[in-house]
């Protein structure tokens, strides 16, 4: 299946779960921590084929292999194969019998929302928030993100490793995984991600 979705920086999610809640939005999965471990072979084949492979333990533990991403979309467009494993333990065996090793772990809280046929969901990084929509196609996330007062242009197709890969570059950072613990103390200025918010002035929404 394909998946189509587009990242918003925030400087206020509480503000944009309190209009997606006084617009009707239904609470599809309340937050939980999601922990996700990224999979590669030991000369990282899959990274420079700009393919994902993805161990995630949140409420349930599921295995996922995402493509590259096609090149001139307006939104993030990739193949992905997800499927539920039973045992988070027993998969990451698996994956590491068969020569895949854990390039990196990042973790987050995810709380999502079904919203004008899309899945918004907002997630707390610990370098900051954003909001991801996915849906049918551009028109429909597009759609989404306007009635909820995002900034379309500054939408972003960035994947969260991305950007932690040129937030460690750009401030000398020896955290080796996108963790709460590694990155416990950072303090950020919303222009040290290189990405503009969405949410405007972060007190509009």
């Amino acid at each position: 299946m394909k998946e189509q979705e587009a990242k918003f920086y925030l400087l206020n999610l509480p503000a944009l779960e309190a209009r997606l809640r006084a617009q009707g939005a239904m609470l599809e999965a309340p937050r939980v921590h999601e922990i996700n471990l990224r999979f590669d072979t030991a000369d990282g084949a899959l990274t420079t084929a700009r393919c994902a492979l993805r161990l995630r333990q949140d409420s349930r533990a599921r295995m996922t292999f995402k493509s590259p991403m096609l090149p001139g979309q307006a939104v993030s467009v990739r193949e992905e194969i997800e499927f539920e494993v039973s045992d988070f333990d027993a998969a990451r065996a698996l994956l590491e019998a068969l020569g895949y090793q854990v390039s990196v772990m990042y973790e987050k809280f995810r709380t999502t929302y079904h919203f004008m046929d899309t899945h918004v969901t907002l997630d707390e990084l610990p370098y900051g928030s954003f909001a991801e929509v996915e849906g049918p196609g551009a028109a429909a996330i597009q759609s989404a993100a306007l009635a909820l007062n995002l900034d379309w242009d500054a939408r972003t197709n960035e994947s969260y490793l991305a950007i932690f890969s040129r937030l460690r570059q750009d401030l000398a950072l020896s955290a080796q995984n996108l963790s709460f613990a590694e990155l416990d103390g950072l303090k950020l200025k919303p222009g040290d991600l290189g990405i503009l918010p969405a949410d405007f002035s972060g007190t509009e929404l």
